[in-house]
């Protein structure tokens, strides 16, 4: 398998954890280390695995479902380092209704012992004429 390819996966496991809202899987895809960074659309920098962990519990206990499309993917390489650049499509279902938001997305991993895992998670909003929240 290609370098890119296993970046390639190493990202698919990050929105396969999103998307089931699954903790442990979540856990699996990042590195467990007090400097990797997530911001999360219309959050703060948060910092240090503890704090990321607490903040995807916090999103996944919120949501009832999740969907995810990704598109315009494109992997850069530099070393032991790459990172995604792509635009994430978010359908959240909640308690009141649910939202569609479109998201750009930047995701860097580090190479370890032969595994890719995830080092920061960058989310941004797009503006959007059809961004709608339905109750």
């Amino acid at each position: 398998m290609k370098v890119e390819e296993k970046v390639l996966a190493a990202n698919q496991r990050f929105y396969q954890a999103l998307e089931t809202l699954d903790l442990d899987l979540m856990d699996a895809v990042w590195l467990h280390e007090d400097w990797v960074a997530c911001v999360h659309p219309g959050w703060e920098l948060l910092e240090s695995w503890e704090e990321i962990r607490e903040s995807w519990q916090r999103i996944f206990t919120n949501t009832r479902r999740m969907k995810v499309a990704v598109t315009n993917l494109s992997v850069r390489l530099l070393g032991s380092t790459a990172w995604v650049n792509c635009i994430e499509q978010v359908t959240s279902s909640f308690e009141t209704g649910f939202s569609t938001a479109w998201v750009q997305a930047t995701n860097i991993y580090v190479e370890q012992n032969g595994d890719w895992r995830l080092v920061h998670h960058h989310a941004s909003p797009l503006p959007r004429d059809d961004e709608e929240t339905i109750q």
